[in-house]
């Protein structure tokens, strides 16, 4: 059904891989798909987690640079909104999205990994926003992201320097949560997306929806709003079951509703 995207279910789990030789560049047609793909995820109620990741030996190095040669800068502008929309998508998504990040993680592909909810990478994994190398800046949500997870100062560096860190730096800075062997990458992304999808579904995405709410609202309006997902998290069957289970000491089954 896609052409770049390969996609394999098991246990709730869904693993994302995107496969587009030689470094899975970020083409339109491929966001496209990207976009279809989430549409068809969140539908699907035996899927409660998911991890993205790349074929190979890159993540995803960047965009289709062949794309740009012919843009314009109205062009551009709406590219890179439709690109941050698309990422926008990726952040807000009501199930967890974990990036196993396994090589090359560069421009288009670090905007990418950076709205997903949880960042995993490799040793040998390379990270970084080349963009002014071409002479533009990123356009899909880098220099937004990026200080929020690193710090203006830090963020502000990789970006004017084109700077490329691996991933122990990355982890160091904050812009990765883990850093595991490439041999052990994909099955500990794997791992923290089984034991995540043992929660109620319904205690995920208002969990998730809380946290964002947080990093674009004060601090007063997202208290609020954490109160409000509180109170309908009560209105779930879940909450029910959760309680019961934590009484009678014993692991609850959620219905996810």
């Amino acid at each position: 059904m896609y052409s770049y995207w390969h996609v394999q279910k098991e246990d709730r789990v869904a693993v994302v891989t995107i496969n587009r030789p030689p470094a899975n560049a970020l083409s339109q047609a491929a966001l496209t798909e990207l976009a279809a793909l989430l549409d068809e995820l969140e539908r699907d109620g035996q899927v409660k987690a998911i991890v993205l990741t790349g074929e190979g030996r890159f993540f995803i190095a960047g965009a289709d640079i062949k794309e740009f040669t012919q843009l314009m800068s109205a062009d551009a502008e709406a590219l890179a909104k439709a690109g941050q929309q698309l990422f926008e998508r990726l952040e807000t998504f009501p199930k967890p999205i974990i990036a196993a990040i396994n090589g090359a993680c560069l421009g288009g592909g670090l905007e990418l990994a950076m709205a997903c909810h949880i960042r995993l990478a490799a040793p040998e994994a390379k990270l970084g926003l080349p963009e002014l190398n071409l002479g533009i800046i990123p356009g899909y949500g880098g220099t937004q992201r990026l200080p929020r997870l690193v710090g203006r100062g830090k963020a502000t560096q990789m970006i004017l320097t084109s700077e490329m860190i691996g991933g122990e730096e990355a982890l160091r800075i904050g812009l990765v949560e883990a850093v595991h062997p490439l041999d052990q990458l994909l099955d500990e992304a794997k791992r923290l997306a089984g034991a995540i999808a043992q929660k109620s579904a319904v205690a995920l995405r208002l969990a998730l929806e809380a946290v964002h709410a947080g990093t674009v609202l004060g601090k007063a309006e997202g208290m609020q709003r954490e109160a409000e997902l509180f109170g309908e998290a009560f209105a779930s069957e879940d909450v029910k079951e959760g309680v019961a289970a934590f009484l009678e000491k014993r692991r609850p089954q959620f219905a996810d509703r």
